[in-house]
């Protein structure tokens, strides 16, 4: 490959990645462990300084083949800036009726981007904190591998 042509695609490249728009102000994924203690819990801390937007918020779910169940059921807590809690539970499809996994990937490894919670908007400006914490009767999941959250501003 000549030089023209090493800088031609370098250029190129470089258009595509600034030319992505991401709109996310947080998305963060952590490990959890395999198996998946119960008392393991997956944390994830941001700061927000825009109360006026609304946001779209979406459950990552990074699971394996050897997952037991189609769902998985979690407890997430939202600790806000001024010291109020509240906790949600949510229930995530992995798999659909058939047992056909649901996430992208191929082999044995599928991600999942699960809508949550649609313009929601955040009551405060500071410093909140996500804990999500796994709520299946199993007090040890085997094929979840990560979790996550991403913030995206919705589109209207």
């Amino acid at each position: 490959m000549s030089k023209i042509n090493y800088i031609l695609v370098a250029i190129i490249t470089i258009f595509v990645l600034s030319s992505c728009d991401d709109n996310s102000i947080y998305d963060h994924n952590e490990t959890v462990g395999e198996p998946w203690a119960a008392e393991n819990r997956a944390i994830f801390d941001f700061n927000i300084t825009d109360t006026l937007t609304a946001f779209d918020f979406y459950l990552n779910i990074r699971n394996s083949t050897d997952y037991n169940n189609s769902n998985l059921l979690l407890f997430i807590r939202t600790d806000f800036p001024d010291g109020r809690f509240s906790v949600d539970t949510a229930e995530i499809f992995l798999a659909d009726i058939k047992g056909h996994w649901l996430g992208k990937g191929y082999g044995e490894v599928k991600d999942n981007q699960i809508l949550f919670r649609k313009k929601g908007r955040f009551p405060m400006k500071g410093n909140y904190r996500l804990t999500f914490e796994q709520a299946m009767r199993s007090k040890n999941l085997v094929g979840i591998r990560s979790v996550g959250i991403r913030i995206v501003e919705s589109e209207y």
